[in-house]
Parts: C-alpha cells; sequence; structure tokens
C-alpha cells in the first residue's frame, strides 16, 4: 500500500546536516562582524588614550582653555556639557512621555491629525541636527532672546532637547506598547480608570525601558557639535556660570571657589549665561595646526567618555531599582 503525502510534506527535505551547517556559518559571520567593530573601537580608544592621558590630569579639568597647549584646561567646556545634561531631561523626559502616552493610549488612528502627528514625529528623528541649530538659532536665540539670554545655556539646552524629542516619543511608545495588554485589562476590570491605569500599572512597569530610551537619546546630545555651533555657542569661555557657586581664578591661574550662591536670581542668571560644550572645545583644539593641541584635544575625548560613563552607571542604577520593584 502505497501513502500519497500532502504536497508541502513530499516537498519537505529534512536537510538536518545541511542546515547545521548553515546555522554554524551564519554563527561564525556574526562573531566576525562582532570582533570586527570592537577591534576598531578598541583601536580607536586606544589611539585616544596614548594621546591623551600625558595631558588628563586633576590641572586640565579644573582650568580654563589657554592659547598655550601645556596651560589649556577643560573646566568651562566640562561645566556646560554637565549643564546640558541636567536641563535637556527636564524639558525633554516630561514632554515625550506626555506624547507617547497621548499616541499611543489616548489617540485615535483613525483621525487624521494624529496620523499626521505618528508620521512626523518619526521623520523629525531622522532630521540631521544641523537643522536644529537652525531651527534654535531663529527660535530661542533670537525670537525668545528676552527669556533665554540669546546664545546662552538655557538656548542650548532647549535646542538639543528639541533635537531628542522624537527619539525619546519613539522610544517611549515601544515601552508602553510592550506592556502587556491583559494589565491594563485586568486594571479596567476591578473599576480603575484608563489614567489610573496608566499611572499605577502601564507606566511603573514600562519605565525602565523608557529610561534606556531617555538615556541613548541624552548620549547623542550630549555628543552633538553641529546645533551648538549653528546655535553660536563661545569655543574660549574663561568663567562659569554664577550657580550654584561664583569662581575666581588665584594667582597660580588655578579656579577657587569666591561663594556659594543657591538664590534663584543666580540660577536664571546662570541659565542666561554664555557657554561651551566639551564637543565644541573638542572640535576646536582638533582644527588648530599644532600638533600639541591634537593630544589636548585627545585629554577632552577621555573627559567626554568620563562623563558618558558616569551617566550611563546613574542610569544603570537607577533602571535596577525599578525593576526590583517590579
Amino acid at each position: 500500500m502505497t501513502t500519497v503525502l500532502p504536497p508541502f510534506e513530499a516537498n519537505f527535505r529534512p536537510n538536518f546536516e545541511g542546515r547545521k551547517v548553515q546555522t554554524n556559518i551564519f554563527a561564525v559571520v556574526a562573531f566576525l562582524a562582532t570582533i570586527f567593530g570592537l577591534f576598531f573601537l578598541a583601536l580607536l580608544l586606544w589611539d585616544v588614550f596614548s594621546n591623551g592621558l600625558p595631558y588628563f590630569n586633576w590641572q586640565f579639568l579644573t582650568k580654563f582653555p589657554s592659547r598655550d597647549p601645556s596651560e589649556a584646561g577643560v573646566l568651562s567646556a566640562l561645566v556646560g556639557s554637565i549643564w546640558l545634561m541636567f536641563l535637556i531631561p527636564i524639558f525633554a523626559f516630561p514632554l515625550g512621555i506626555g506624547a507617547a502616552i497621548y499616541l499611543e493610549e489616548y489617540a485615535d488612528r483613525d483621525r487624521w491629525y494624529n496620523r499626521i502627528l505618528e508620521i512626523n514625529t518619526a521623520n523629525l528623528a531622522g532630521v540631521p541636527s544641523i537643522i536644529y541649530g537652525l531651527l534654535g538659532l531663529e527660535l530661542y536665540v533670537r525670537l525668545f532672546q528676552p527669556i533665554t539670554g540669546g546664545r546662552s545655556v538655557l538656548s542650548g539646552a532647549l535646542t538639543l532637547a528639541t533635537l531628542v524629542l522624537p527619539v525619546v516619543i519613539i522610544s517611549t511608545r515601544e515601552a508602553i506598547r510592550a506592556v502587556p495588554r491583559e494589565m491594563r485589562e485586568a486594571s479596567y476590570a476591578v473599576g480603575a480608570t484608563m489614567w489610573q491605569t496608566i499611572w499605577y500599572h502601564v507606566l511603573p512597569v514600562a519605565f525602565p525601558a523608557i529610561l534606556t530610551g531617555t538615556i541613548l537619546a541624552l548620549a547623542r546630545a550630549i555628543g552633538e557639535t553641529a546645533p551648538l555651533i549653528t546655535l553660536g555657542a563661545l569655543t574660549f569661555i574663561a568663567f562659569l556660570p554664577p550657580w550654584p557657586v561664583t569662581t575666581t581664578v588665584d594667582e597660580n591661574g588655578l579656579v577657587v571657589i569666591e561663594k556659594v550662591t543657591l538664590g534663584l536670581g543666580s540660577f536664571i542668571e546662570a541659565l542666561q549665561t554664555p557657554f561651551t560644550a566639551l564637543p565644541i572645545q573638542i572640535f576646536n583644539w582638533a582644527s588648530r595646526p599644532q600638533k600639541e593641541f591634537h593630544q589636548v584635544a585627545a585629554a577632552g575625548i577621555i573627559a567626554l567618555l568620563g562623563l558618558l560613563v558616569l551617566m550611563n552607571s546613574v542610569a544603570i542604577v537607577l533602571r535596577a531599582r525599578f525593576q526590583q520593584r517590579r
């Protein structure tokens, strides 16, 4: 008796050995791709550290820039980047999460304006950063000059917050979408409102992923140079924002704290202070013809890497704490 197999079973060829070989080849290619990327990353780090470490010391971190490479410091750029790291989440985090909640939980996708919002949010994430610099120059530096103080640290933070806002919205939407629908339905079943369900169930579960996306967006913002140059950020700053302390320079050229100023007036004055940031300072040193300044630029890159590692470490600790609460 002959058994007639259905067409799809008759065409099926197990070929276990062949598929095993294909799997092994793919694993080797993926491994080599990983090693290839890590090799060039290690080469880049070796070049940066070998050139920058002779200049990277406490004096480099606590002095202002100088025309003499041996006297150059990164203090004003480092403080400017810290100010940007402090201000960008204040503007981008609540706006990004709020927009993502609306688009994911409340928006009716049959409405034309909601579809336009979704499409434009996705498109804005791919706009070149220099376009955001031009937007910030016109909007925050010129139009809102009485509030921002012109080419100030507040204008820079608002421009970079606008730059990363689409990324925060998209990553937050993905995190909210990953929360199981059964959790929402269980909350509604016991009488919770939509807002209570979002606040007490959806956001706590999604928060570690939201934090991860936000940190990645901040890492991009801290490394951006083009929008700040377009904005008109300075490359030589020999003073610090007057909050939380005011500083002066002693006879040895070292920056010392003059007094503590924690008032609201000093904070507003600090927001309207001209600024520079690490990427701009590194770009300025790297563009100079003297070889010594290239080594100083490498030391500045080490400072920027240290700042990013510190920021990511804080994010990892916060994410671990929120995951434990789940």
